[in-house]
């Protein structure tokens, strides 16, 4: 169950990073995005948003999405 909370949250992550901006608003879309799949899951909230938050941090040298 963790690997599926953990590509859930990079996927909500990263689909939402790719209408911001700065990497802290996509770190902060990414935590948000990260604690509902978690949320909806059933699993750690907490543990959801960090990984949402790492991976919408580090979105920012994807190619194919907008640069920070």
């Amino acid at each position: 169950m963790r690997i599926t909370l953990s590509i859930a949250a990079l996927a909500a992550a990263t689909l939402l990073s790719g209408c911001l901006d700065t990497q802290t608003e996509r770190g902060i879309a990414g935590a948000a995005a990260g604690a509902v799949a978690a949320d909806v899951l059933d699993e750690n909230v907490v543990a959801g948003a960090a990984l949402g938050a790492l991976a919408g941090a580090a979105s920012c040298g994807v190619p194919g999405l907008p640069p920070c």
